[in-house]
């Protein structure tokens, strides 16, 4: 890695552990530390999917029209100074505001990031780039909600104030390392393509992209947007699982991620990525089973809790296979100096499942066990299918970037795009 990408992946690393000492007790700390009970303390985390909801299909023409170190400090400074209030907030405006922009700087940065990934790292080597990424934000949510949880204390407001002012250091000292950052000058789009419904026109006119989204829609909504809500309540309802067993389920997780990142990047890497996020279909496919076997086949504490902790094992594999092929995969697509703009548009997609998400499986998982663990099984199975199918309109280089011996990967545009353009 270069210099400029050394600093790229410190500041994902530490932005993750700033995030890991505060999401895992927010719930704790308005509910009961602010004591403004539980209504309050819902209506936080989906302000959170609200605010990014509203900036992200601005952050992509920010992105576009003024490069993405800009618009990556505006989102920190943001997110910073969200932090900070809420630390310190004690009303419920207060707490929602501060949620707001907390939740609005923390949406920003994510296409923000991606798109000086894209611009500092040629074709070949953005998988490994994007693997590495994903395994320092698990890696930093970890460490930091290990430090943060012992670092917090229920009966002292004060404590959640040092965690929330940890936070925004970490945002704060980001801004630092990445005012130092000399990000290559990617082509920017003149004229009518900047403008907001020019540029949303030509994403939607890129048919491998429309798919690539509905295909990351299912995927966010059948994995992430299962964790904390669905899957969770189908464990402690449906198996039985402690609260210290679905803690050790998400260590699970996110051990297989950091352990398996770089041996699955070998895999991944030589095979084409629409027979990947396939694979990782029929993964989670198994993910799900096995869960149906924790919760319905009656087969005691022990094995129950065996398998639903693998059940989070096996979503962690799949998610370390999807991180060096999705995210490379949406900026090949994205013609040049667009790639801000199809960044944000993911990520629009994916916060959209992360919010309908908890609102469909959480009922389903902690009354309908059976049709909840059916429902997702077969979407799954849906995940494959709608793989194969976007693989047909890509290009063999966008496919498989490894079957070029330049390793430069064609972009923006359909196989008949790009051969109307030869």
């Amino acid at each position: 890695m270069g210099a400029v990408m050394r600093r790229i992946h410190v500041g994902n690393g530490l932005s993750a552990f700033g995030l890991g000492f505060t999401v895992p007790y927010l719930y704790v700390y308005v509910a009961q530390v602010r004591d403004l009970g539980a209504m309050t303390a819902s209506l936080v985390l989906a302000v959170f999917a609200v605010a990014a909801l509203i900036v992200l299909p601005f952050a992509g023409r920010a992105i576009v029209r003024r490069g993405p170190l800009p618009v990556l400090i505006a989102a920190l400074l943001t997110a910073a100074l969200g932090a900070l209030s809420l630390g310190v907030a004690s009303t419920a405006a207060a707490v929602l505001l501060s949620a707001g922009a907390l939740g609005a700087g923390q949406a920003v940065m994510q296409p923000a990031l991606a798109t000086m990934i894209v611009d500092c790292s040629p074709a070949g080597t953005r998988s490994r780039a994007f693997a590495t990424q994903f395994f320092l934000q698990n890696l930093g949510l970890g460490v930091g909600g290990l430090i943060g949880g012992h670092l917090v204390d229920a009966s002292r407001a004060s404590s959640f104030t040092l965690l929330f002012a940890i936070e925004a250091a970490m945002f704060l000292v980001l801004v630092v390392i990445m005012a130092t950052v000399r990000v290559p000058q990617a082509p920017r789009i003149a004229g009518s393509v900047t403008k907001g419904r020019g540029s949303w026109r030509q994403l939607l006119r890129n048919r491998a992209m429309v798919q690539l989204c509905v295909l990351g829609f299912v995927l966010f909504f059948a994995c992430y947007g299962q964790f904390e809500s669905g899957l969770s309540a189908y464990g402690v309802e449906a198996a039985g699982i402690s609260t210290s067993a679905l803690g050790t389920a998400l260590a699970a997780n996110t051990a297989v991620i950091v352990v398996a990142q770089f041996a699955v990047l070998r895999f991944v890497e030589r095979r084409r990525r629409s027979r990947v996020i396939a694979a990782v279909g029929l993964i989670w496919a198994l993910a799900w089973l096995t869960a149906g076997y924790a919760g319905l086949a009656n087969a005691g504490q022990t094995m129950a809790t065996a398998a639903f902790v693998s059940t989070y094992a096996l979503f962690g594999l799949g998610e370390a296979m999807l991180s060096p092929t999705v995210a490379p995969l949406v900026a090949d697509l994205a013609p040049d100096g667009m790639a801000g703009q199809y960044n944000s548009a993911f990520a629009l997609v994916k916060q959209l499942a992360l919010a309908v998400g908890p609102a469909v499986g959480g009922p389903l998982g902690a009354s309908l066990h059976a049709p909840y663990i059916v429902t997702f099984l077969l979407m799954s199975l849906g995940i494959s299918v709608l793989a194969i199918r976007l693989g047909r309109q890509l290009t063999s280089l966008q496919n498989q970037p490894s079957s070029a011996p330049s390793r430069v990967v064609a972009r923006g545009g359909t196989p008949a795009e790009l051969s109307s353009r030869a």
